[in-house]
């Protein structure tokens, strides 16, 4: 989840974009492109709580447990967690969304300010409060 307001607010991303970074770099060169800006501090990010449980596992497999706390903790320097609780669990249940993970990502987008979702999976965010776009469309939009 991204919000595309160059360094003014913080930025949010659902896990399926930071593996684009780890699996399919060169196949998936726009969220490359998108993850490199938040790395060089051009745009501010954020990840929901979960997603760092859910990237954890989907990571370790190829870095083992060392690798992928190590990767963790490079990629909290520069994506802040976002801050969530009980009302954002209480959002995302209200949430019109057929999955409530997809629910708990744009909670959590909300509670950090962020003002658009970046996302692969458009298609789970089409009634989503916070508009989704993919890495793609928000290049375009940013350039």
């Amino acid at each position: 989840m991204f919000c595309p307001c160059i360094g003014h607010c913080p930025l949010s991303f659902a896990r399926h974009f930071v593996l684009d970074r780890l699996r399919f770099l060169a196949a998936r060169a726009a969220a490359a492109e998108v993850l490199e800006r938040i790395e060089l501090g051009v745009e501010r990010a954020a990840i929901a709580w979960h997603s760092v449980s859910n990237l954890y596992y989907l990571v370790e497999s190829a870095r083992g447990d060392a690798g992928t706390r190590e990767f963790i903790v490079e990629l909290v320097a520069f994506v802040s967690v976002a801050n969530t609780g009980t009302d954002s669990i209480r959002y995302a249940a209200g949430l019109p969304m057929d999955d409530f993970e997809d629910a708990m990502q744009v909670a959590a987008a909300h509670a950090c300010g962020a003002r658009l979702i970046v996302t692969r999976n458009l298609r789970d965010y089409e009634r989503s409060p916070i508009p989704a776009l993919s890495p793609q469309d928000l290049l375009n939009e940013l350039t």
